[in-house]
């Protein structure tokens, strides 16, 4: 039986064995880009992997079964109509990688590119060096959903007006998000991830009463955004450091921090009450 707002010390695949089917409304996550140069070891049979450097430093078809076996499992545990939020990047030397396990997803699995949106940095240091390469200040988010829902993947569009033919007008949502780099290296993880685009993300794709998965929730950043703006979270992190790093964070959330949510849902308000008891509030 699965726990929500709880990050679980193990391999992700474990935890998604806990869940079952159809409980999460959103994966949000940032995996290993698979840029490291050196090498490690890779379990080809169980399609697990033990530690983050072993993660980030496979061959390209040993990344893109990787992905692959995180799709089919998402594909478990994603509610109907949900989305995967899919923030990747890529290496100076293998600029094509990200698109190559992107495409095998779409090949071995029932997921599809629905959407993608460019994040902005604040800065892009260090400068890129080669005399033909450009120095990235974007990256890459792909929302994906299965194929069968593409036509009706849950979105935060607000209607505007209904015209006589029954045709709607909604708010326009660009596919560019302008958010800071990160929310700051710590000693155990210096490539963290920005609770800035977090929150713009889900505030584009979550509804009040979602549940939020990050497969790779390292320093708890996913979980920062849910706990601030009245989400719950599930997180999966192989660091046990990372993971009690990622508790204090939350547990240091201040209650103006949050935002307010006025519901008459049962449902959402149990989260609301976790997220009061959680705060220390009466």
């Amino acid at each position: 039986m699965i726990e929500i707002n709880k990050i679980y010390n193990e391999d992700c695949f474990e935890t998604m064995k806990k869940m079952g089917a159809g409980v999460v409304d959103v994966i949000l996550t940032s995996p290993p880009y698979n840029t490291s140069k050196s090498r490690g070891t890779w379990d080809k049979d169980q399609k697990t992997h033990y530690d983050l450097p072993e993660v980030d430093s496979m061959s390209d078809s040993e990344y893109e079964d990787f992905t692959v076996n995180l799709f089919l499992n998402y594909d478990k545990v994603l509610k109907e109509n949900g989305v995967v939020l899919y923030n990747i990047s890529y290496s100076t030397d293998k600029p094509f990688q990200m698109f190559k396990a992107v495409n095998k997803v779409m090949e071995k699995t029932d997921f599809r590119v629905a959407d993608t949106i460019i994040w902005k940095k604040k800065s892009a240091l260090p400068n890129n060096m080669s005399h033909n390469r450009l120095t990235r200040i974007c990256e890459f988010v792909f929302v994906l959903c299965r194929e069968k829902e593409l036509k009706t993947f849950n979105m935060n569009k607000e209607i505007l007006s209904v015209r006589p033919n029954g045709i709607k007008q909604y708010t326009t949502c660009y596919n560019f998000v302008e958010a800071k780099n990160n929310d700051g290296s710590c000693k155990l993880n210096k490539a963290t991830f920005s609770s800035e685009l977090c929150t713009s993300l889900l505030n584009m794709y979550a509804k009040p009463n979602a549940i939020v998965y990050d497969r790779f929730m390292g320093t708890g950043t996913t979980a920062i955004s849910c706990v601030s703006n009245g989400w719950s979270f599930i997180g999966s992190e192989l660091s046990q450091q990372q993971c009690e790093y990622a508790e204090q964070r939350i547990s240091e959330i201040s209650p103006e921090q949050v935002k307010v949510v006025k519901t008459d849902s049962p449902k959402i308000q149990k989260q609301l009450n976790w997220l009061d008891e959680l705060l220390g509030g009466d």
